[in-house]
């Protein structure tokens, strides 16, 4: 088999990055697929598990001659990851490290699958004072309620959309390489702007998963609880089934997006209070006017994921 690329390394292998690590190795996308972590049963299950091929407890032996270098950790340890990796940055935007077998020596190209990218940003143009060519923020739209290797999926990201966020600065080939990466693992690749990014998914990710949140709590908190959820039927439980979500995970989210989720919030709760108006004024036809708008709305958004994954097949 002839690899396009020889090596990947993986900085984390939970949910996210074994999902990668499964999907690469499966497409053949690169020869040699490596992790690094602070867990070493986790990577030891990895390599067992047959998702990657070695692994190092040691960052910087970790990367030694990577093509492509994924910083895999939970969004807050991603941006203190890349400024540990900064140093290793030269002017040029390409990574020093020996070994490398990437195209011309010119170091491996860097991502991210985190979940914010403004706060990634910050943290580089803090340290360096711009945006290194050869770094290409990213986020898979993919996840589960479940975490850790072991939760990994070969198929996780299929059908998903995959967000990069370039800079004007950023590589057309170091773009085009981590391009490549993702629609090897089926995804379907889009490229925004960093705000956009982090707008579009206070709004449609980050929102939910707060107010999922919100829900169980206030609910569990409740005199009654134990007969709200002795009896809560499927709604409740398909509503709030990414409350069962990683905690420290989500936690990091919200702060690191705080700005554009907070403003989801207040923009949320002012349709929430008209909502609460009309149902106290038993205004039927506000009621039903934002309720057919939502369901039509829904319905829409049904219609465009099946388009999209028949168009996929």
């Amino acid at each position: 088999m002839s690899y396009p690329h020889n090596s990947v390394v993986i900085l984390g292998l939970g949910l996210i990055g074994g999902s990668l690590a499964r999907s690469l190795r499966a497409t053949g996308f690169s020869e040699r697929i490596t992790a690094w972590g602070h867990r070493e049963p986790s990577l030891a299950r990895g390599v067992e598990l047959g998702i990657i091929d070695s692994y190092s407890l040691d960052l910087e032996e970790a990367i030694v001659g990577a093509d492509i270098i994924v910083v895999a950790t939970p969004t807050l340890t991603a941006a203190q990851m890349l400024n540990t990796l900064l140093p290793l940055l030269p002017a040029d935007g390409s990574l020093s490290v020996e070994g490398s077998s990437s195209a011309e020596g010119s170091g491996p190209v860097l991502t991210d699958v985190a979940s914010v990218k403004g706060s990634l940003r910050d943290a580089v143009v803090t340290e360096r004072g711009s945006m290194p060519a050869k770094l290409i923020l990213g986020h898979p739209i993919a996840g589960s309620e479940r975490s850790g290797v072991e939760a990994s999926s070969v198929d996780l990201f299929q059908y998903h959309r995959v967000i990069l966020t370039p800079e004007p600065d950023s590589d057309p080939q170091a773009l085009d390489l981590i391009t490549r990466m993702w629609d090897s693992t089926g995804a379907d690749v889009v490229s925004m702007s960093v705000a956009q990014h982090d707008a579009v998914l206070a709004a449609t990710s980050h929102l939910p998963h707060v107010l999922a949140y919100a829900l169980v709590d206030a609910l569990a908190q409740s005199e009654v609880s134990e007969d709200i959820f002795r009896f809560a039927a499927g709604g409740f439980r398909d509503f709030t089934r990414i409350a069962s979500s990683d905690p420290t995970m989500w936690k990091d989210i919200s702060i690191a997006n705080r700005q554009a989720l907070l403003e989801a919030i207040d923009s949320f709760d002012t349709h929430l209070q008209t909502l609460r108006a009309a149902i106290a004024a038993e205004d039927a036809d506000a009621l039903m006017n934002t309720f057919t708008r939502a369901k039509e709305s829904r319905d829409r958004f049904t219609a465009l994921l099946a388009a999209r994954k028949s168009s996929q097949d």
